[in-house]
């Protein structure tokens, strides 16, 4: 094996749960969606009230973009699928490439391997290499998906690779984001921020007819313009391809004139050290992550100031009677007033929140695998005051998201004087947190017994129960199967009545997983990268 080969081999070992759980998760939805449209819509009656009902529909646009044609399986697989997992392919492949890139440079291990026989440019295409080959695998398996739910082939190969075609642009911006930063932490922010501002214009070009024009100007807009089962364009690829090439051409030509270890926009001398929340290792968690909390908090308090002033869209007349018995079979609500919105809303914010603490838990996994853990350790630091201390500033950190997105959905909705109290919001809000505090004690238990596995254990967790509780109900499944999901035990506050039982024994279940957490990973061994 050539000294490239071998980079990208370690590279796509590294990641190989993460890869596996994202092909997982992409498969599932693929499959899914087809059969679940079949199943809801037999008839082409109600697949055309389904059409009028959510079609022009602002609210629905603001997740998933611009549907082209909803009378059938594959132009809402295309519509579902396309719009959703086309953001996560994004996030994957800019958080991809920086991993495979930047999280080998700051571990040291790429000068170790460039002071062998593999030169920088080597180095940076074996990195790109095992990204590519990760790609690959998450557009077979979204394909193996589509295909399985009944799509046609050819359709299905055309529509995972507009899905995919974020991940590849993204991947560029990972890419160069490396190069301008000055760590990977820094790195990932830059790109995810990236996304985030590309996602902010497809929505604003999707919700507002005059700014549709916005489409274009983001990679998440060129994948809705591929068009997958309606009028496919194919020339519209010419531009996620340019865009990918020419960012990983820049990324590249700076690779190999930068130094090691450095980034481009890292201040090389700074006359006044920064010495604020260096009194604990958990204020030093704190310092390590809070701009990526910033970034939480303002993509939350966005999104949940756009779902309020959209929260009126959900109304009888826009929404007909068959949709909404669709609808009611998710979360047994109503859903057809500015509160019944957006209590559905916040199952999605519960999602969210879930995504958040297994960040958390991947924050602590990574300061482990990087080997600072073991310097904290080596001090008279506690193993179970360090973990108690990140568990305890994740779960600061959720209740701060929830604060803002009942804050920020009020002011929405009361712009638009939709009268949605702002008690029932902090109500919907506090309603998601037992859910998240139970995903963030697994989380924590993964990591104490499993630490390289923990992330995407984490991750898969909460997709698959999402997941499950989306679809099971609309596919006819038992209620004791759909009470394994814990999204099943979530009422749909204020629209419904407060599930008390169920919070509380979230809150034991986690209270629980966290006592063991701390209890196993006081007895194991710290693990590496």
């Amino acid at each position: 094996m050539s000294p490239a080969s071998a980079v990208a081999s370690r590279t796509l070992r590294d990641t190989r749960v993460r890869d596996g759980a994202f092909a997982a998760f992409f498969a599932i939805q693929a499959l899914i969606q087809p059969l679940g449209f079949r199943h809801s819509f037999p008839t082409l009656a109600d697949r055309v009230a389904f059409a009028r009902s959510f079609g022009d529909n602002a609210a629905v646009r603001l997740f998933y973009g611009t549907p082209h044609e909803l009378l059938t399986a594959g132009g809402y697989t295309a519509w579902r699928v396309g719009g959703f997992l086309a953001i996560l392919a994004g996030a994957w492949g800019a958080l991809a490439a920086v991993r495979a890139l930047r999280a080998e440079e700051d571990s040291g291990r790429l000068e170790l391997a460039l002071a062998g026989v593999v030169d920088r440019r080597g180095a940076f295409l074996a990195a790109l290499t095992a990204v590519a080959i990760g790609a690959v695998l998450l557009w077979a398996a979204l394909a193996v998906g589509l295909v399985a739910g009944g799509l046609p082939l050819g359709g299905s190969v055309y529509l995972a690779l507009a899905t995919m075609t974020p991940a590849a642009v993204f991947a560029g911006v990972g890419a160069l984001a490396s190069q301008l930063a000055g760590s990977r932490r820094v790195a990932s922010e830059l790109a995810i921020g990236a996304l985030a501002g590309a996602l902010l214009l497809r929505v604003v070009a999707d919700t507002a007819a005059s700014l549709s024009w916005l489409r274009w100007t983001t990679p998440l807009g060129w994948a809705e313009e591929l068009r997958p089962f309606a009028d496919t364009r194919w020339l519209v690829l010419a531009l996620p391809l340019v865009m990918t090439a020419l960012l990983l051409g820049a990324a590249a030509a700076l690779a190999v004139r930068r130094d090691v270890g450095r980034g481009l926009l890292e201040p090389r001398d700074r006359r006044h050290p920064r010495l604020a929340l260096l009194r604990s290792p958990t204020s030093l968690a704190l310092r390590e992550e809070r701009a990526g909390a910033l970034a939480w908090l303002g993509g939350v308090a966005l999104f949940a100031v756009v779902v309020g002033i959209l929260s009126d869209s959900f109304r009888p007349d826009t929404i007909g009677p068959d949709l909404q018995r669709q609808l009611s079979q998710v979360g047994g609500a109503s859903l057809v007033t500015p509160g019944g919105a957006l209590s559905f809303y916040f199952l999605f914010f519960a999602v969210a929140f879930a995504l958040f603490a297994c960040a958390q838990i991947a924050a602590a996994r990574r300061e482990e695998a990087e080997q600072r853990l073991e310097t904290l350790i080596a001090a008279p630091v506690d193993r179970r005051r360090w973990l108690g201390g990140r568990l305890l500033l994740a779960t600061g950190g959720l209740l701060l998201l929830a604060l803002t997105s009942a804050l920020a959905s009020w002011a929405g909705a009361a712009s638009q004087d939709a009268g949605v109290p702002l008690t029932d919001l902090l109500a919907g809000a506090a309603n998601t947190l037992p859910l998240a505090l139970l995903f963030l004690a697994l989380g924590a238990l993964a990591f104490a017994v499993l630490p390289r596995a923990a992330a995407g254990l984490a991750y898969g967790l909460v997709a698959v129960a999402f997941v499950w509780e989306l679809f099971g109900s609309l596919l006819g499944a038992p209620a004791w199967l759909l009470g394994l999901s814990p999204f099943h035990q979530l009422a749909l506050v204020p629209a419904q009545p407060f599930k008390a039982t169920a919070a509380v024994a979230m809150v034991a279940v986690a209270a629980v997983a966290a006592a063991l957490a701390a209890v196993a990973f006081d007895r194991r061994d710290l693990v590496g990268g």
